[in-house]
Formats: structure tokens, sequence, C-alpha cells
């Protein structure tokens, strides 16, 4: 199934599934947010130490398969597997987009 994402998710979508973290932080605006299961990064370096930790290190590939618009949000639903306790997992990702970038991104399990 191919889903018609927006340029700057689809952005971050393809360059995870190369597990390319310049790729996937290049999308983000420069004081984006970005939580994780509670955890609250903001700004491109903290959300670069997740992506090279968390998601590059435990080569951990969202790969989503259902797209919904939710209250101004992108809301994508998929599994994620890779070398992580209980892959694949399924994830729900909530993007805020502003100005044709990544303003915020909420990931939850």
């Amino acid at each position: 199934m191919s889903l018609e994402l927006p340029t700057p998710i689809a952005a971050y979508v393809a360059a995870n599934a190369r597990l390319d973290a310049d790729g996937m932080l290049k999308p983000f605006a420069a004081d984006a947010i970005l939580r994780d299961n509670g955890t609250v990064l903001r700004g491109h370096a903290e959300i670069r130490r997740l992506l090279e930790e968390a998601v590059v290190a435990a080569k951990a590939i969202f790969t989503p398969d259902t797209l919904r618009h939710e209250g101004g949000q992108v809301v994508l639903e998929g599994p994620g597997h890779g070398d992580f306790k209980g892959s694949p997992i399924r994830f729900t990702y909530r993007f805020t987009l502003e100005n044709d970038a990544i303003k915020a991104l909420e990931i939850t399990a």
C-alpha cells in the first residue's frame, strides 16, 4: 500500500528506511519538538541524539500502513521493527507541520 504523505513526512519516512540520521533530521524545523513515549526533546541537537541512539543504533524502521488527519495533525500508524525488545511493535506517529517542515512529532506505542 502506498500512502500519499506530505513532503516533509515522506522525506522522514524514506530516510528512516535507510537508517539515515541526517536525512531524518532534515525535514524538522530548527525549533521542533519530538515527544517519544513521554520524553520531550527540543531542537536539532536533542532530536539528532535520539535518532542516532534509539533509531539508527537499534536499526528501528517504521513502516506506516495507515494515514489520517486529526486535529490539524497528520497521524500515521504502522509497525516498527529492528533490534529492540518486542520487535515488531505497532507505533503511532503524530506529525504537526508548519511551513513545509515538521514542527512537532509525538511517537507512542
